[in-house]
């Protein structure tokens, strides 16, 4: 291990934060197809900076949706190799005048970059490329093979890398894949996250009357679309939070009573949770669990929205004729995310309202994934964060779904060393997003030195 890479790291503090500034102000949300163009720019900047970084073969690679962006560096003979996996692409700003400061302007604020994209996931996975480039630096060469697979879609679903890896398994052969989206337990703690839950996300469309109709003429005679929309998902759980939908909870499987004892050591308030995380009046969901457990290992149904009738200012009288909602499944390990869909559909079919007609269409899914922790990358990557952060890793599970994790595990049968820097209240997906620059700064050190001991 070398602390020449971390000095390397210090000496080019500023300019590593440049390059980041100027990817963050490119905005490359996938979802618009006016900034079709704007991803497209952070496709090129993404490839010419892993070729600026030493690494070869790069490719740009087109697809029915956004670019995928590929390279390499394979001269280690005998050493393993690690695919690294992040993404260019950002999630829309929404809503714009909650912002302090333009989100594709970054601004520094208190050590923190403030900008779309800047923990989710730019300013992450580009860390992957300063390791990179630090340990060409050093030694003139990498400890360990690595291919990267960036892509422009993981906040739309991800269909081309989806397609991409199955296809190109031998491309993509490596004995390890690092992702770094996700968060530090709490600031300092240095956290590998062994456990993501898996996601179904559908939409459900609800037809009434052929048309809109006139309240007063046929109010109390005509189905409402919106309304049996509301009738039906209020169906969907019961007032405690327990899912309603037969088989939903089959194969579901607690946690391992180890790593149970190991979540209760680990700091956490459900007060201050409520209070600055939540900012509601109390939480919810199934009895008998704890935070960690709910959040983590059982899964969930959510609606994101719902569209339909009337909105604008002002009053008009309508039945609304069609209503749509937005909603997904959170599953965990053992879930089959095909059999919750089907499950979902036959639910909904059996508990539409009368006068009502449905539809479910399936959006994206994936499953569920947990990692061993004791895998030798795991172990290592744990030991190169306690060098940098000086306390020791913790494992925890993320509530969240990175799909590819899964795409991995199924199609190239690598785990995934989930080596995150962000911070809990990073606000990803919000307004006034962040991202630490200490951590930006330690993350490349973390990753340098991990490729040095996973190498060694």
């Amino acid at each position: 291990m070398s602390t020449a890479t971390d000095q390397y790291v210090t000496q080019n503090q500023q300019r590593f934060l440049d390059e980041l500034l100027e990817f963050l102000r490119i905005p490359s949300i996938s979802t618009l197809p006016e900034n079709k163009g704007d991803v497209a720019r952070a496709a090129e900047f993404t490839a010419a900076r892993m070729k600026a970084a030493g690494l070869e073969n790069i490719e740009i690679i087109p697809t029915a949706g956004h670019p995928l962006v590929y390279g390499d560096w394979l001269r280690a003979p005998g050493k393993p190799a690690v695919l690294c996996y992040g993404h260019y692409d950002v999630q829309p700003p929404d809503p714009i005048e909650l912002w302090h400061t333009p989100p594709f302007e970054p601004a520094i604020r208190d050590g923190n970059i403030y900008a779309r994209g800047s923990a989710d996931d730019k300013g992450q996975f580009y860390m992957h490329i300063k390791a990179v480039e630090t340990l060409f630096a050093i030694h003139g060469k990498l400890p360990v093979n690595v291919k990267f697979l960036i892509e422009g879609e993981e906040e739309v679903g991800g269909a081309s890398i989806s397609k991409f890896v199955p296809a190109n398994k031998e491309k993509l052969k490596a004995d390890v894949a690092l992702v770094s989206d996700t968060a530090l337990y709490a600031e300092g703690i240095p956290t590998l996250c062994i456990g993501l839950r898996g996601l179904v996300y559908t939409e459900v469309e609800a037809t009434g009357p052929a048309r809109d109709l006139h309240s007063g003429l046929y109010g109390g005679a005509a189905p409402n679309a919106v309304y049996g929309l509301i009738e039906l998902l209020g169906k969907a759980k019961n007032a405690a939070g327990v899912i309603q939908i037969p088989g939903i909870y089959d194969g579901v499987e607690a946690p391992a009573p180890a790593e149970l004892e190991s979540w209760k050591g680990l700091p956490f308030n459900e007060s201050e949770f409520l209070a600055k995380e939540v900012g509601s009046s109390q939480l919810t969901g199934e009895p008998g669990y704890s935070v960690f457990e709910r959040t983590w290992a059982r899964p969930t149904l959510e609606v994101h929205g719902i569209a339909g009738g009337f909105t604008g200012a002002g009053a008009k009288t309508v039945i609304p004729a069609k209503a749509t909602a937005k909603v997904s499944f959170r599953l965990v390990p053992k879930q089959d995310p095909e059999k919750v869909a089907a499950a979902f559909k036959s639910w909904v079919a059996a508990n539409t309202p009368k006068g009502i007609r449905t539809e479910v269409r399936v959006l994206s899914g994936g499953p569920a994934i947990v990692v061993n922790p004791d895998h030798p990358a795991i172990h290592l990557a744990a030991e190169a964060f306690q060098d940098i952060l000086k306390k020791p890793t913790v494992f925890t599970r993320s509530g969240g779904s990175i799909p590819i994790v899964g795409e991995f595990q199924k199609f190239l049968g690598i785990p995934t060393v989930l080596m995150g820097f962000g911070l809990p209240d990073d606000g990803l997906h919000s307004p006034n997003e962040k991202y630490k620059i200490d951590n930006y700064y330690k993350g490349i050190m973390t990753i340098a030195h991990f490729f040095e001991k996973y190498g060694g």
